[in-house]
């Protein structure tokens, strides 16, 4: 059975030229949609996926209307070629079906590991380089906007001599870790200031 896909990337854009040659090529099932072909939530190409069976064809325009990027492109065809689908473009050299459209994707398939190669070694550069001018990698330190505002109240009450930390960490509902971690980030200098909360009698 031969199974189109068409797809156009905005709501402004027409689907009738596809539409009409994946008619004309004897489709006998199209499914289409509008959406961003960067975008991996595709949901009328999930449901054609989950569809097509051993000895199906799905047919499409061009080969862009499938894959988001060269490396996805051949992920999806080997899992096609798994499952004895072919995939055939109307306007490519793409044809799995027969041995000359295999040959012609095994190319690509070099192609695409041959470009996560490049992006592997310019990430390796970039993180060399970083490394030898200083630059720390990884998460940047710091609290989030609400652990921020959560963290100048800790200090407030802390700084009241008051309360014990215990008794800190259930009013904000934080553990005494989390509150020890939050009070640092403040600047206080914790075991000091534990020892003059006892001291105080804020502790019972």
């Amino acid at each position: 059975m031969n199974i189109g896909y068409a797809r156009v990337s905005t709501q402004d854009q027409n689907l009738s030229l596809q539409l009409d040659a994946l008619k004309s090529a004897g489709c006998d099932k199209i499914y289409q949609e509008k959406a961003s072909g960067a975008k991996a939530d595709r949901p009328e190409l999930t449901r054609l996926l989950e569809h097509v069976r051993e000895g199906d064809t799905i047919v499409i325009w061009k080969l862009d209307r499938l894959g988001r990027s060269l490396p996805n492109l051949v992920e999806l065809v080997t899992s096609l070629q798994a499952r004895g689908v072919g995939l055939v473009t109307l306007n490519g050299p793409i044809d799995t079906t027969t041995a000359q459209g295999k040959f012609t994707f095994q190319i690509f398939a070099v192609l695409a590991e041959y470009e996560r190669e490049l992006i592997r070694e310019r990430t390796k550069a970039g993180l060399a380089s970083a490394r030898r001018q200083g630059k720390k990698l990884g998460r940047k330190e710091g609290l989030s906007e609400e652990a921020e505002k959560t963290a100048r109240v800790a200090e407030s009450m802390y700084r009241e001599n008051v309360y014990s930390v215990q008794e800190i960490a259930k009013r904000l509902t934080i553990s005494k870790t989390t509150l020890y971690k939050y009070l640092k980030h403040r600047g206080i200098n914790i075991g000091n200031d534990v020892f003059r909360i006892l001291d105080s009698g804020a502790v019972q």
